[in-house]
């Protein structure tokens, strides 16, 4: 396999430089491909001397997407983005990115392409993320009908956006929030309210996924049995947010109130929040908050892939506890 290439679009983030990493292991040239290739120039030592190369590429420029997939065995896309920013758009990311992409690849004879969506990619979703998740799964459907499209639930693993964001959190607040959308309904209507705990269900529900068994899925998905499918992946077990918060505290060995609020709050803050550089909370992503973010029965996943999955557990409290 020592010369099989491999082209990687958003290969030096979180997810990718995993990716990398696993497929230099495995013997891969790998095109580690980005807007920034010399940001990449980190993943170089993951690999022998030659073996991993930073390249530029910008997937809203076809010129640069066609040169980084050339002659290129396997094209896999981690590209995407939580908020808009100018022309870094969900639509110039994630649908017209995404269709450039899988367009290129198939011209350029590659054997298998991995796009990595987003547990959540509706049509029909009030979320403008999700909606345009599930346009650039159509989009390279469309393009190159062999690609294995997954879909993963939230992330975790050192430098994950998702554990350490609330684990700073509650590094300077004495109160975490938790945003839950039924607690406070349920207890206007009903005159016994032990029946309606102020917590409600917990508030949305997640099924995070260690970014080791991501990693996994993805080089079981790029071979052959796995062409044209789609995969839902998450990890052993779902937790409400309230559950997730606690988990954080325990790992940081921190002590802080929980304070549970509707969902309008969460509407209100992200209305002020959406304008920091990097904001932590947009009201787009609080339309996501309104709905589960959980494998849907009967979608393949995990198991399919040949894949044990990870409990939170047991990773969480290596990184965090930090």
């Amino acid at each position: 396999m020592a010369n099989r290439l491999a082209t990687v679009f958003g290969g030096a983030g979180f997810i990718g430089r995993h990716v990398v990493q696993r497929l230099a292991a495995d013997g891969w040239r790998v095109r580690v491909a980005g807007r920034d290739a010399e940001a990449a120039a980190f993943l170089m030592p993951r690999g022998d001397v030659g073996q991993v190369i930073p390249v530029y590429a910008d997937v809203t420029k076809e010129f640069s997407v066609t040169a980084a997939v050339q002659g290129a065995d396997l094209v896999i896309n981690l590209v995407g983005i939580l908020f808009e920013r100018g022309k870094q758009t969900f639509q110039a990311i994630h649908v017209d990115g995404a269709a450039r992409i899988a367009t290129a690849a198939k011209a350029a004879g590659a054997a298998a392409l991995v796009h990595v969506s987003a547990l959540g990619a509706d049509a029909a979703s009030p979320s403008a993320y999700a909606r345009s998740k599930a346009a650039g799964e159509a989009a390279v459907r469309a393009a190159f009908p062999d690609a294995a499209i997954l879909r993963p639930s939230v992330v975790f693993g050192p430098e994950d956006d998702f554990f350490n964001r609330f684990a700073r959190m509650a590094g300077w607040t004495p109160v975490l929030p938790v945003y839950v959308t039924d607690g406070f309904t349920c207890r206007r209507r009903t005159a016994e309210k032990d029946l309606c705990p102020v917590f409600g269900s917990g508030g949305t529900k997640f099924q995070p996924l260690y970014v080791g068994d991501l990693i996994n899925a993805i080089a079981a998905a790029a071979a052959p049995p796995n062409a044209g499918r789609t995969f839902e992946l998450g990890g052993p077990k779902v937790y409400n947010l309230k559950q997730i918060l606690e988990l954080i505290l325990s790992a940081t060995g921190k002590r802080r109130a929980l304070l549970p609020l509707p969902l309008v709050i969460a509407k209100i803050q992200a209305a002020f929040l959406q304008f920091l550089p990097k904001p932590p909370l947009t009201p787009d992503q609080v339309k996501m908050l309104a709905a589960d973010n959980v494998v849907a029965p009967g979608m393949p996943g995990l198991a399919e892939l040949g894949i044990v999955p990870t409990a939170v557990e047991l990773i969480l409290p290596t990184y965090l506890s930090r």
